[in-house]
């Protein structure tokens, strides 16, 4: 059974929706900036019984992430699910932040995942199956969070692009929309905000939805 691939796999969304693939057998590719972070993750795994790669990468160094991609598939085979949940979350107003700090932030929450699918779809569109899953958020574009506000639209534009590119050939491109902060025991439990991604991937082609909002 082909695995999933989570990048942005940290406390929160990412290591949430690793434990919900891997209930269901999959084996999962974590991929991090910092070892303690994936190696908790697939610690977290091992009573599941299945297998987990953990694999460090700044998704904004296009070489050293396309890297970890190329390692994930050698170890565990090309992935049915991908999930991009990396993002830089913080309050900045307009005119706070400088160009580069933009740019830095746009790199994580947008570009990088433009990069993960430029590396993994094709494939997946080639073997005809596929889903690819970007954590989104602000439903509403708010002042005091502009970066964030910026990046998020962005990851609608992108969705939208992969969808229109890699649909027709069966890969299932969509977001999961975040609508406030992320804490176990809220009505924003990553592990409910989980179960949207293991029905994402399971959704029968005729029933494909691209934006779930939770």
């Amino acid at each position: 059974m082909a695995g999933a691939l989570v990048i942005g796999a940290g406390p929160g969304i990412g290591q949430a929706v690793a434990r919900r693939f891997a209930r269901e057998g999959l084996p999962v590719a974590l991929v991090a900036r910092t070892k303690e972070t994936v190696t908790a993750g697939a610690e977290s795994l091992a009573s599941l019984g299945v297998r987990a790669l953990p694999l460090t990468a700044d998704v904004t160094d296009e070489t050293r992430l396309r890297a970890a991609l190329d390692t994930a598939v050698a170890e565990l085979g090309a992935p049915d699910a991908v999930v991009y949940n990396a993002a830089v979350i913080r309050p900045d107003a307009v005119g706070e932040l400088p160009l580069r700090a933009h740019l830095d932030t746009y790199a994580v929450n947008v570009l990088g995942a433009l990069t993960t699918a430029a590396h993994l779809l094709p494939g997946m569109a080639a073997r005809g199956r596929g889903t690819f899953v970007v954590t989104g958020g602000m439903p509403e574009m708010k002042p005091p969070y502009v970066s964030l506000s910026l990046g998020k639209a962005g990851v609608r534009a992108l969705v939208e692009l992969l969808d229109t590119e890699y649909g027709p050939s069966g890969v299932h491109v969509a977001t999961v929309t975040v609508g406030g902060a992320v804490a176990p025991g809220t009505a924003y439990d990553p592990d409910d905000i989980a179960d949207h991604y293991w029905r994402l991937h399971t959704q029968p082609r005729g029933a494909w939805e691209r934006e779930v909002l939770h």
